[in-house]
């Protein structure tokens, strides 16, 4: 008697299938371009289980977040508790993810200018609009208002004793800082400036002046948008 397998209780995994139709060798082939969202991740997250290939498992992540850019912001503890994920999965997406800011952002690119407060929110919208807790970073700027380099001063709740000058000019006397640019993000999505976002610009604008550098701006993220202090005649 032949003994006849359901889907349920055979799958083929992807080492299985014809070599054209493998993720990883038709990356090789033709280029990432030509992969589906789930196919990346199947790349990704290497090996399936029992009843599903890895490309299955990207698909079940697609489906369960609706996109790529959703995904993107899921927490490693979270992901993890995914059949079939488990930590070490997780923390390969996330890192993938976080490589892919990293480019978006430049970091690395010397000539970054912000002219004015959009040009410092497109660049740290991509990089801080997902973030669960709040994050409060200074940007150092030189005379000719190209960034120096970017400092995170805290993280977590935010308020005046996290946020303290020291912290803040240590950095920037170390560097040929003219400006400083404050950015941190609302994880809420309002971007309105709270009592204690205005408190902690005007105690860093008055240590501003001690040091001869001055607070230029306030940003704040509030996902895809975002709020300038100087705009709103705060500073």
């Amino acid at each position: 008697m032949d003994i006849i397998l359901t889907m349920s209780e055979y799958k083929q995994s992807i080492k299985e299938w014809p070599e054209d139709d493998r993720p990883r060798e038709k990356l090789i082939k033709k280029g990432s371009s030509v992969l589906s969202d789930s196919e990346l991740l199947g790349i990704l997250i290497a090996n399936g289980t029992r009843d599903m290939s890895a490309v299955d498992l990207g698909r079940e992540l697609l489906k369960k977040y609706n996109s790529l850019h959703n995904l993107s912001s899921r927490l490693i503890s979270e992901l993890s508790c995914i059949k079939g994920i488990g930590p070490s999965k997780a923390a390969t997406i996330a890192a993938a993810f976080e490589i892919a800011r990293r480019v978006q952002n430049r970091q690395n690119s010397p000539n970054i200018t912000f002219k004015s407060p959009k040009d410092v929110a497109d660049y740290y919208i991509p990089q801080m609009r997902d973030l669960k807790k709040e994050v409060f970073k200074a940007a150092l700027m030189n005379g000719a208002n190209r960034l120096i380099r970017d400092i995170t001063v805290s993280e977590g709740i935010l308020n005046a004793s996290l946020v303290h000058p020291r912290e803040v000019f240590r950095e920037a006397v170390l560097e040929p800082t003219s400006g400083i640019i404050l950015i941190h993000n609302h994880p809420s999505g309002e971007s309105k400036p709270s009592e204690e976002d205005i408190k902690i610009t005007k105690q860093l604008s008055e240590a501003g002046k001690i040091f001869g550098i001055r607070i230029l701006d306030h940003v704040i993220i509030a996902r895809d948008s975002f709020k300038s202090l100087a705009d709103e005649g705060m500073l």
